[in-house]
């Protein structure tokens, strides 16, 4: 594990004050703070090496083209990608969402085919596909849940047809905090013969994401919710979609040769990188992956899901709480058994945050936790935006309302929530504050 009160002191905005109170920022799915080191490296950047990328053949620009395409290679190695030809730069999840459904649909969709998608998706992964059902007359269908906020996955299997063309899933819900058996999700899929996207806004930052063993097709995820920089995001595709699909801009760097009667394009990954980049935030992005991959992924999981556990241990000791979603503690019978549930998630959220119950090596029991570092919640009859105001006012920074997720919002059958996002630099004492925080809240009530 890493020193929490070193690292606190990489973020010098978490000692800041609200209203005379000491900050807790418990907004990081929205948005995480920024350690020194990024923003000494763009400073850095910009005051020395400031020159459009790739085409110069002045020092500057062969400078600032070596450091973008380092950037490039550093994605590569924290996606575990085969090749830095599978990262494309975008200014974030959505635009990579946006890219894959609008460049999918033209090339392999025609009216009637469909895409999968779930109850608990952002609206960033809904919107994009109804933009495509408008204009191709493509058709939606959505995995169903369960109310604690569990995907369905024999409902899953049973919405594959022969006019099912793409999945597009999140890894882990931005409301609810569950996280996603992708690796099933996947492989249930090619087994239709069916290519899936996953959507890894709140997976990438959270715990060790690895596209191959998942063997997602494509990947999306955001610089500034992995403490870096805004505006800027990935997108992996595996070389042979990212060969297949068309261009989703058109402009200058993604050209191989243009005259007036016919245009080539370059390869992946520049054929989707129209224009030119913001290289100072892919150089910003890659030293933030760097400082989450040297503070170790796994510290980085246990650390934060160890909080989300404490949170709602802390939270169900409040009169009239409500929390949404579940926290799953399942006891596994053994190690064959846990490594089954690994498999199918992708990740080691069974082993890196599981206790084992018994020593006896002949029937050992694992409790293991699946719950990213998300709560959401709601207090008796108090609206969630007056809570949320209210706790502003004591320096406390959740998030109101219905986090672009208004379908998960119909299904839970609430209009809005509290919600509560955990980061590397949080504590239990903050935790603590927001407990007393509500209790005060509610107590005004």
């Amino acid at each position: 594990m890493y020193d929490i009160n070193q690292v606190r002191e990489d973020f010098p905005i978490l000692s800041r004050k609200v209203y005379d109170k000491p900050l807790v920022y418990f907004d990081n799915a929205a948005t995480t703070q920024k350690p020194l080191c990024v923003l000494d490296a763009m400073r850095e950047e910009y005051l020395n090496v400031n020159a459009n990328v790739h085409r110069g053949v002045h020092w500057m620009s062969q400078q600032a083209t070596e450091l973008h395409e380092q950037a490039r290679e550093t994605v590569r190695r924290f996606l575990n990608a085969k090749s830095t030809t599978e990262i494309v730069f975008t200014r974030g999840t959505t635009e990579g969402l946006n890219l894959v459904a609008s460049t999918f649909a033209d090339e392999c969709m025609q009216e009637g085919d469909e895409v999968i998608v779930s109850t608990m998706e952002h609206h960033s992964n809904i919107v994009p596909w109804q933009l495509q059902a408008r204009n191709k007359g493509i058709v939606l269908k959505v995995i169903p849940m369960s109310d604690d906020g569990i995907l369905d996955m024999e409902a899953y299997k049973s919405l594959f047809t022969e006019k099912t063309r793409i999945v597009s899933v999140c890894h882990v819900s931005n409301v609810l905090g569950t996280v996603n058996p992708v690796k099933d999700i996947v492989r249930i899929a090619h087994e239709h013969g069916v290519p899936v996207m996953i959507d890894g806004a709140q997976s990438a930052p959270h715990f060790k994401v690895d596209v191959q063993d998942i063997d997602c097709d494509f990947f999306v995820f955001s610089g500034h919710k992995v403490y870096g920089p805004t505006g800027i995001g990935v997108l992996y595709g595996k070389e042979a979609w990212l060969e297949k699909l068309p261009p989703y801009q058109g402009g200058g760097e993604m050209i191989e040769h243009v005259s007036f009667e016919h245009t080539t394009f370059e390869r992946p990954p520049l054929k989707f990188e129209a224009g030119t980049p913001d290289y100072i935030a892919s150089h910003g992005l890659a030293v933030a992956l760097d400082y989450v991959s040297k503070l170790g992924m796994d510290n980085i999981a246990a650390h934060e899901q160890e909080l989300a556990r404490y949170a709602i241990q802390r939270l169900q000791e409040i009169p009239e709480m409500k929390i949404y979603g579940k926290l799953r503690v399942e006891e596994l019978r053994d190690e064959n058994d846990y490594n089954r549930r690994k498999e199918g998630y992708g990740f080691d959220a069974v082993g890196k945050n599981s206790q084992l119950l018994s020593s006896n090596s002949q029937h050992s029991t694992f409790n293991s936790q699946l719950h990213d570092a998300v709560v959401s919640f709601n207090v008796g009859n108090i609206h969630h935006m007056d809570l949320g105001t209210l706790l502003d006012r004591l320096g406390i920074a959740v998030r109101t309302g219905h986090h672009c997720a208004q379908p998960l919002m119909d299904r839970l059958g609430v209009l809005g929530t509290v919600r509560a996002s955990f980061a590397l630099y949080n504590t239990k004492e903050e935790i603590d504050t927001l407990v007393a925080g509500i209790d005060r809240v509610r107590k005004m009530f």
